[in-house]
């Protein structure tokens, strides 16, 4: 049984006692029959070749409940584009591939570019909004999930977990945050979520006041995780940055456009690793330099909506008390790590929160130097609004370039 209880923002579905994988499989094979089920599986070509995604593969052929699973897939040349074909071509669901460096993706990519209304860069928010367009299209599916493809303990339970609150039709749930545990390797990891995300909400708290918004996404056990479930319909209306700010401006949109009490996360793995992106402390266009720096700009473009009045001089403000609450919670992180024999480099922490601080201020300069910034994609309804056939030649497109010759 799972342990259902509110922490006043959001319900928690945290399992005290697994249900077997089997158990859960066979609620959500009932629940298929009245809500058709989806995966959608963001990918760079580059991921079919690491040691993660065959066996992630391996598991979805096991899954019995799902309708449909879309592979947008990212960084792809034609001979590449044929390999995937044959690399998915072993799930027994019904499965396409999103081809987006292709010619009849990129055409609509041009179109869309001609109205302002296409992604203004190529990542994974634009993966994951291709897709989104995609399953509306096709229809297949009323509940959505979505995972990375580079989770090397994956197992199918994690996906019975992440997509049952929103799949079973006596539940009122529109969208469901997974979480886990962040350790590996007998240490800490998740540290842009640690010694970033947490202590700065803390610092906003302190100074622009209680903010509604800020205890919301304080009440989120791991707001940075790439694992979310929604009904199909959710996909319509939010709308999705391009950058790494993707997981903090899908919360932002969710709060924004229902009650929470319509909102969940719940406890998907005992285990999770994946591929660690590297610090990147003289590249701020790479690993976490570069996604410190998108969210912090995602942070501050969100508190400007809710009417929250900021200066460059606040920026310094913002700045110093991050880095104190930032350098209390590695003290506290020490002591957790010490109490349970995982090992925690102090120094790499610090230096960590050094670089966050300064891209904090960095990332507050840019905010003011470009107002006019149109970070998020926008969402499909409205693009339903100006290009109303748009989703039908997606799908038509996508059908084209797995079912003949590219």
């Amino acid at each position: 049984m799972s342990d259902f209880y509110q922490n006043g923002i959001i319900t928690n579905f945290h399992n005290l006692t697994r249900r077997s994988v089997e158990a859960l499989e066979n609620d959500l094979k009932q629940f298929s029959r009245t809500r058709p089920m989806g995966l959608i599986l963001p990918s760079l070509y580059s991921e079919l070749e690491g040691p993660a995604l065959s066996h992630i593969v391996d598991e979805l052929c096991k899954v019995p409940y799902l309708s449909e699973i879309v592979i947008g897939l990212d960084r792809a040349d034609r001979e590449q584009f044929l390999k995937a074909r044959e690399f998915f071509s072993r799930l027994p669901q019904h499965h396409r591939i999103l081809w987006n460096d292709g010619p009849r993706l990129q055409a609509l990519q041009q179109e869309l570019a001609q109205e302002n209304l296409a992604p203004l860069e190529p990542g994974k928010g634009c993966n994951v909004w291709y897709c989104s367009g995609y399953v509306r299209a096709s229809g297949k599916a009323e509940a959505i999930a979505l995972h990375d493809c580079d989770i090397v303990t994956y197992d199918r339970g994690l996906l019975a977990r992440l997509i049952y609150p929103v799949a079973n039709p006596r539940f009122h749930y529109e969208f469901c945050k997974g979480y886990y545990s962040r350790i590996a390797s007998g240490k800490l990891n998740g540290r842009v979520a640690r010694l970033m995300v947490t202590p700065l909400i803390r610092a906003f708290k302190m100074i622009y006041g209680p903010l509604p918004y800020l205890d919301y996404l304080d009440s989120y056990r791991y707001p940075l995780s790439g694992e979310f479930s929604m009904r199909a319909d959710v996909l319509d209306g939010i709308r999705i940055p391009s950058d790494w700010g993707l997981e903090i401006g899908v919360l932002s949109e969710v709060h924004r456009n229902f009650s929470t009490k319509r909102l969940c996360q719940v406890d998907i793995a005992d285990a999770y690793d994946h591929k660690h992106q590297p610090v990147s402390e003289e590249d701020p266009s790479g690993g976490l330099n570069r996604m410190s720096m998108d969210i912090a700009k995602a942070m501050y473009r969100k508190l400007a909506t809710l009417g929250v009045e900021m200066s460059v001089e606040s920026f310094r403000t913002v700045k110093a008390t991050y880095y104190r609450v930032a350098l209390d919670l590695i003290e506290a992180y020490d002591h957790d790590a010490a109490m349970n024999g995982l090992k925690l480099d102090r120094h790499s922490e610090e230096a960590a929160v050094e670089l966050f601080a300064d891209n904090i201020m960095q990332a507050g300069a840019a905010f003011f130097e470009s107002p006019r910034d149109k970070p998020f994609i926008p969402s499909w309804n409205r693009v339903q609004a100006a290009i109303p056939d748009l989703q039908d030649r997606l799908f038509e497109a996508v059908e084209l370039d797995n079912a003949g010759d590219v």
